[in-house]
């Protein structure tokens, strides 16, 4: 029978948490390095920036002459421009919140807004500002100019600087790359210790389900070696624990079985003897019963009529005996089915009771006396609990030989079907007596079983119970004895 392994699921799921977490854990380190590293080489760029800018005003403003002219303010931004050097800024001033000088750029684009402007005329200290244009990231830095020694008093000049930051976009683009680049191989190298990981996780799991199957296959003695101090390990005894309970339940319920069997065949052997012996006294004064006194001719007839249901019932006990032993053994031989079935239904005076449709020439191995025993049993029940008259039919389907037994009775309750075939079952709580033994159609349905057949109870659709045998055509081939 094929296994399925849970395991190997749950080692899928286990290694896709493991490096779900570490994915995540990547990404986040990811993203906390790019936004760390990004802001580092923006603050460090304005930071230069802002320094480098002030250098060059504090060297070149004092030659500026006050109040400058237009050409002045020109010449001023001209020389800051020239001291950009390898930054390559591009300057603009404007004095007494004048319009700035040059008023446009080069390339006739300036960064430089109304808000920066703003911000600076109030707060008289440098500024910054971030800003895209024309799909390039720019800086633009504002910075009043003050008049040395004088308290820094403002002197009305304020200069504008705007470069881009290309070069810083390109370093940061650099992180992400970088931080692409590492996620890969961390998951590559997180799939080691994720397998190890899953791995010693499943090994308790699996050992738990090995030892699961072997206690199902019988071994009530196995045991699982405990280690560590998880819920694993709590597990593993609770699982210990189970099975010593198990295999202890399993003791007394074999100990308990096999006095029952003893005992049953004890007392049906040692009843056979005083049986016999009240059989053939009852048989004696049943022959005399019409000479004898009324009453005492009836108690006659009570005393061997009950003695020939205790005698039948003893006779049931020890086959089933035998069944619950496994002593019961099979003497097969070729037959004749009709002519079987027809001997049975003779040997009880049932012709004028039971019709029968048997196909002639049908031959098959099967054990004659147990089959009696099966057909005696079955038309029996429903002569006593179905209703005349009973039909037997037998027909051959798919290499098998099945034997249908109806009545015309009012059927078998529906909540007493599952129960036919349970030992002294009664269908009918108030009906304490019956001329059966209770063990007819358990016994006939341990025979059926001996052969390797089926034995099944329904309801006809128009009425009455049919029971109904299945036997391979060779059914008594497989585990014969003779």
């Amino acid at each position: 029978m094929a296994r399925v392994f849970p395991s190997q699921s749950l080692r899928a799921r286990l290694v896709t948490a493991f490096l779900a977490v570490s994915a995540l854990s990547a990404l986040i380190t990811a993203a906390l390095t790019f936004r760390e590293g990004r802001e580092a080489i923006l603050q460090r760029t304005q930071a230069t920036a802002v320094h480098d800018l002030r250098a060059q005003i504090d060297s070149l403003a004092p030659d500026l002459p006050f109040p400058p002219r237009t050409q002045d303010l020109q010449n001023f931004a001209l020389q800051l421009d020239r001291a950009g050097g390898s930054r390559n800024w591009r300057t603009s001033v404007s004095y007494q919140d004048g319009p700035a000088v040059p008023e446009h750029p080069p390339d006739g684009r300036s960064v430089v807004t109304d808000a920066l402007r703003t911000a600076v005329r109030r707060q008289n200290a440098p500024q910054f500002q971030r800003v895209d244009s024309g799909g390039r990231p720019w800086l633009a830095i504002g910075m009043p100019v003050t008049f040395a020694g004088s308290g820094h008093k403002p002197s009305g000049l304020d200069v504008y600087a705007e470069f881009s930051l290309n070069d810083e976009r390109g370093d940061i683009d650099s992180l992400v790359t970088a931080a692409q680049s590492g996620v890969a191989p961390a998951l590559a190298l997180a799939v080691v210790p994720a397998l190890f990981a899953a791995r010693r996780v499943l090994r308790p799991v699996r050992r738990l389900r090995q030892a699961a199957e072997k206690i199902t296959s019988g071994a009530l003695d196995t045991r699982l070696p405990v280690t560590g101090h998880d819920e694993l390990a709590d597990l593993t005894r609770t699982f210990n624990v189970m099975a010593a309970s198990l295999e202890k339940d399993d003791r007394e319920l074999r100990r308990m079985e096999a006095n029952a069997r003893r005992f049953a065949a004890d007392v049906s052997h040692e009843l056979r003897t005083p049986l016999a012996a009240m059989s053939a006294v009852t048989g004696v004064l049943d022959e005399d019963a019409d000479r004898l006194p009324s009453d005492t001719a009836d108690a006659v007839r009570l005393i061997s009529s009950e003695t020939t249901k205790l005698t039948r019932l003893v006779a049931d006990l020890m086959e089933v005996s035998r069944f619950d032993a496994g002593a019961a053994a099979l003497h097969t031989d070729e037959v004749d089915l009709a002519v079987t079935v027809r001997k049975s239904l003779q040997a009880r005076g049932w012709e004028d009771r039971v019709t029968a449709d048997l196909p002639p020439g049908v031959r098959v191995r099967l054990d004659p006396r147990r089959m009696d025993v099966v057909i005696a049993n079955l038309v029996g029940n429903a002569l006593r609990h179905g209703g005349a008259p009973v039909h037997v039919l037998a027909r051959v389907a798919d290499d098998r030989l099945l034997i249908d037994v109806e009545d015309n009775g009012p059927g078998i309750d529906p909540d007493a079907l599952p129960h036919v075939f349970d030992r002294f079952y009664k269908a009918d709580a108030a009906r304490t007596r019956s001329e059966g033994s209770g063990l007819g159609l358990a016994i006939a349905r341990e025979n059926v079983l001996l052969h390797h057949g089926t034995l099944t109870a329904a309801n006809r659709p128009g009425g009455g119970a049919v029971f109904t045998v299945s036997l391979p055509l060779t059914a008594g081939e497989a585990g014969e004895e003779s």
